[in-house]
């Protein structure tokens, strides 16, 4: 009885983990603008620090277009040359 000729190729590639790594670190950096507006005194309350277009617009945006590369770089197939 003959083996099966089996396919043992990943189905990732080397662009796919870079490209992968690039998402997450653009996600990182969305909730890291997202971070911040704390204040030590219970009592006292900055609306301008809380409710900033950075942490309401922005870092929503950018967190979203990281998610966003993240499946582009999972379903991304790799072409004849990396396989070679």
């Amino acid at each position: 009885m003959a083996k099966p000729d089996l396919n043992n190729d990943l189905a990732f590639t080397t662009t796919n983990y870079r490209l992968l790594l690039i998402g997450l670190a653009v996600v990182v950096l969305g909730f890291l603008l997202m971070t911040g507006g704390g204040n030590g005194d219970p009592n006292a309350f900055d609306e301008a620090e809380i409710f900033s277009a950075r942490r309401i617009t922005v870092a929503p945006i950018v967190v979203l277009a990281g998610y966003l590369f993240v499946v582009y770089a999972i379903l991304k197939k790799s072409g004849a040359k990396e396989k070679a």
